[in-house]
């Protein structure tokens, strides 16, 4: 294991937030998880100190970390494996800490298909069942055939399926137990050997159809929703390489349907979606938006002028800084709609 001692990790998180930790674990091999399994299970205590970070394109510090980051990082081997294929089927697997959408990208290359509307999105292998992410219509859950954890407190190694997973809208079992339970230590991919476009999202299949069709020649389908989804997003969320930011900073809420009746009858625009049930899910953007927080600052970190959603460094802002803010945002959600917004985001 390479082991490091008050380390910044301002390179570590997407928002930039100059936070220190005052130890990290680098994971890059089975070898490498095998000797951290051990060490946690002789040390016990230490357990609770922890805290998985990959890409850091989720997660906001609110100021220096005093326990252990495990730190899944780029594999040794390169992290990505064929495990079989058929006329319809391709299982692949992928360790915790290869990039995300350079895996997107490597299946694409390979014909393996289903993760392109999942293209663009931040961070590592090992955080897509985590946080189940999700974009344009698509899920981790709906192409995750199964993930291997270390069970830190049994010291044990073992894999979940699926439905073991308990994947829920941007939740997981992972996020039940949190990292004092189980480690992600790879992820087996159930893909497809055919290509089928997944347009599911209005705003996509709107991109999607205005495609030239002499772009259309010189790229495979494939390639060309990755890119599709990829302008899309960019047209909506900064690039964190310039602006740093978390991507969405808050959970879109489920709310009942007597709920979203009574706010579509006092805004009769509300953007929302049903959600089965009689139940609404309500665009927290929108919401945000409303209340006049859409590319407002507060001190040195602000909300997205393209997306109230988003928010943003403008300088060299602090955790705190970023949690003053959402919290002024939840409150005043609150107030106008009566509906509590919660972040998507960890606050560490």
């Amino acid at each position: 294991m390479n082991v490091l001692h008050d380390i910044s990790l301002k390179q570590y998180n997407t928002f930039g937030i100059d936070s220190v930790a005052k130890h990290m674990v680098a994971l890059r091999c089975s070898t490498d998880y095998d000797d951290f399994a051990d060490y946690i299970s002789q040390n016990m205590q230490m357990l609770d100190t922890l805290f998985v970070l990959g890409g850091g394109s989720n997660v906001v510090f609110s100021g220096d970390y005093n326990g252990i980051i495990v730190h899944p990082a780029d594999p040794i081997d390169g992290g990505i494996k064929l495990l079989s294929r058929d006329e319809d089927i391709c299982m692949v697997e992928a360790r915790a800490g290869v990039v995300w959408d350079d895996f997107v990208s490597f299946c694409i290359r390979n014909g393996w298909h289903g993760l392109e509307n999942l293209a663009g999105i931040p961070g590592t292998v090992g955080a897509s069942p985590v946080q189940n992410i999700g974009a344009y219509g698509k899920e981790a859950k709906d192409v995750i055939d199964r993930v291997h954890v270390y069970d830190l407190q049994q010291n044990s190694q073992c894999w979940l399926e699926n439905k073991e997973c308990h994947f829920g809208y941007r939740h997981s079992v992972f996020k039940e137990f949190g990292v004092t339970r189980y480690l992600v230590d790879r992820v087996v991919f159930r893909l497809t050997s055919h290509f089928v476009p997944d347009l599911s999202y209005k705003g996509l299949e709107e991109a999607w159809n205005s495609i030239d069709e002499h772009e259309r020649e010189f790229v495979d389908d494939a390639t060309l929703m990755a890119m599709t989804v990829r302008k899309v997003r960019k047209s909506k969320l900064p690039d964190t390489a310039v602006i740093g930011s978390a991507g969405s900073f808050f959970k879109n809420p489920v709310v009942d349907g007597e709920i979203y009746r009574r706010i579509k009858e006092r805004y009769p625009n509300v953007v929302a979606f049903p959600a089965g049930d009689d139940k609404y899910k309500i665009s927290a953007g929108w919401m945000i938006e409303q209340c006049g927080w859409k590319g407002r600052n507060m001190g040195e970190v602000g909300v997205y002028e393209k997306q109230a959603l988003v928010l943003v460094n403008r300088g060299n802002c602090k955790g705190h800084d970023v949690v003053a803010l959402s919290e002024a945002i939840i409150n005043d959600v609150n107030t106008s709609f009566g509906i509590k917004l919660y972040p998507e985001v960890i606050i560490i």
